[in-house]
């Protein structure tokens, strides 16, 4: 938050004794900042709200930083800034490495699930989402303060392993020399032969109790499963640009030890019981329980998701946990809460979130498929993005499209449109960064310094850019609360209009003296901030398109 934002509120609190709750105005016309601090003390004072507000702009000292304070309407107070106060804000700005971000007091520990891949299959679509929402909160969640830690629960356990082993004996294959698309065919071979040839199925079920029991050539195979999955899952990743490592992989083969103490744990606790041969958590508010061991005695997705719970707490600490799944997923996840709570593996102290996103279509308005209209894998889909335009221009498009939305919304994956450098997309947004690198390499080349200080802001338009600059550290402190990056893709798509708009109205170059020192140094905090603000969205920004 800026020091003059500061100041003002606590010069209104001073004169008022309640906070004044300044907000951003609405429209030019009200000024650069409104409160209405007025009509609310006129509810208790029995007073006229304007009569309340006159006397309050008779009363707080504010003339250093504001022109004369306004009355509008019923009694808003209209404050508009001068000259100098927005101009020493860029200069405050320019100085903070942090560009005003502030760091959380105290921070946090916080677990973010997301990713989450299925071994020997490839990654689709979905898992573009995720993967990106995640990393943006990774980034944004780090930049506040916090201590983050990325969690990448892949599929690497369960019966389709038993089939998959088994078809891999059966064809006498080497599995260390599979690709994963190989890996992914081969899968889908099994699945098939699974569902046609009833002893291989009983041959496939026993290979799961092998693998189980710690069987060592099923292991052996189960081993190099993941071993390949994870060279083209990091593949995806560097090409990504996501910072995900082998560090961060939490499968569901690492809490299947803890399944039987988590079941032992809810049983005793009286929160488990059994319901027709099943042992089952009830929750308020949901009309099936949560079954936690089945009536074969297996375990299932809830039994692994109440086991990462009770680890993320009790082990990492966690003080927030954000799972990043499909939105259908809603219903699931909030059961599982509900029952980690009733067990105690959820303490009221540990906040517990999830954040859901929808499908990605084509522009047909169905799911996005590839030509050949089958289910498109993420390496297709890059791919496409990647005939369009090069890497980190399709790399800002895909992100920026899947983050500028609300992340509940399915969104159209329209290729033309996304990659264009006019309007509300990230090549629009990298252009106005290379656009202003360009301008301060000009200034170079000329011989003109480029300082960090602004003396002057005379021109309505570069007023207007200098107070959006002034905002970014609040608006990351929102994203990181609400965890809803579509307002940060908003702030930046407005301070790359209003880059736009300033170079119109507000020569650069050509300007002379403090004016152009000072119109420089607007533009050099407006670099930082896109850089800073489009690198918390996973986008890099370029110096040159």
């Amino acid at each position: 938050m800026p020091s003059y934002v500061v100041e003002l509120q606590q010069r209104f609190t001073s004169a008022t004794g309640v906070d004044p709750e300044l907000r951003p105005a609405t429209k030019p016309q009200f000024g650069h900042f409104q409160t209405n601090v007025a009509l609310r003390l006129a509810k208790t004072e029995g007073k006229p709200p304007r009569e309340v507000a006159q006397r309050i702009a008779d009363t707080v000292d504010v003339a250093d930083l504001c022109e004369p304070l306004e009355i509008a309407g019923p009694g808003f107070i209209n404050i508009r800034l001068t000259e100098q106060t927005l101009a020493s804000g860029v200069t405050d700005l320019l100085a903070d490495p942090r560009l005003q971000v502030p760091l959380a007091e105290p921070g946090e520990t916080v677990v973010i699930d997301y990713s989450s891949p299925n071994v020997a299959k490839q990654m689709h679509v979905g898992h573009l989402r995720t993967t990106i929402i995640g990393d943006s909160f990774n980034r944004v969640l780090t930049a506040l303060g916090h201590r983050v830690i990325p969690q990448n629960h892949i599929g690497d356990w369960g019966t389709q392993f038993g089939t998959l082993v088994e078809q891999i004996l059966e064809e006498g294959l080497d599995v260390g020399g599979l690709t994963l698309p190989e890996a992914d065919a081969l899968y889908k071979r099994a699945s098939a032969h699974f569902k046609t040839d009833e002893e291989f199925a009983t041959r496939a079920r026993k290979r799961v109790v092998a693998l189980q029991s710690g069987d060592a050539r099923t292991r052996e195979i189960w081993e190099q499963l993941i071993t390949i999955s994870l060279v083209g899952f990091n593949e995806a990743y560097a090409r990504l640009g996501v910072k995900l490592t082998d560090a961060d992989l939490a499968g569901e083969s690492t809490y299947n030890d803890d399944l039987a103490t988590v079941v032992a744990e809810c049983e005793s606790s009286g929160v488990a019981v059994v319901d027709d041969g099943a042992l089952c958590v009830f929750t308020e508010g949901f009309s099936a329980p949560l079954i936690i061991r089945k009536s074969d005695g297996g375990y299932g997705y809830a039994t692994t998701d109440l086991a990462a719970i009770r680890r993320r707490v009790a082990d990492l600490g966690a003080d927030r946990i954000i799972y990043v799944t499909d939105a259908r997923q809603g219903g699931h996840f909030a059961q599982v809460f509900a029952a980690a709570k009733q067990v105690g593996y959820l303490p009221d102290t540990v906040h517990a979130e999830h954040v859901g996103y929808g499908m990605v279509l084509g522009t047909d308005g169905k799911p996005f498929k590839t030509r050949d209209g089958t289910a498109a894998s993420l390496e297709s889909l890059l791919d496409a993005a990647e005939e369009k335009a090069a890497r980190p221009i399709a790399l800002a498009a895909i992100k920026y499209a899947d983050l500028s939305n609300g992340l509940g919304k399915d969104y159209v994956f329209d290729l033309d449109r996304m990659v264009q450098t006019t309007g509300n997309t990230g090549p629009y947004l990298q252009y106005a960064h290379a656009r202003i690198c360009q301008v301060l390499r000009k200034a170079e080349a000329d011989a003109i310094a480029v300082g960090k200080q602004v003396l002057e802001l005379p021109h309505p338009t570069e007023q207007t850019l200098a107070l959006l600059l002034s905002r970014y550290g609040d608006t990351v402190v929102e994203v990181g609360d609400t965890l809803q990056p579509h307002r940060l893709c908003t702030y930046l798509y407005d301070v790359a209009v209003a880059v736009a708009r300033f170079y119109d109205d507000c020569p650069v170059l050509r300007s002379e003296g403090t004016l152009r020192e000072s119109r420089l140094a607007l533009i050099t905090a407006a670099r930082d901030v896109l850089a800073a603000g489009l690198d918390l969205l996973g986008i890099e920004a370029p110096d040159r398109m």
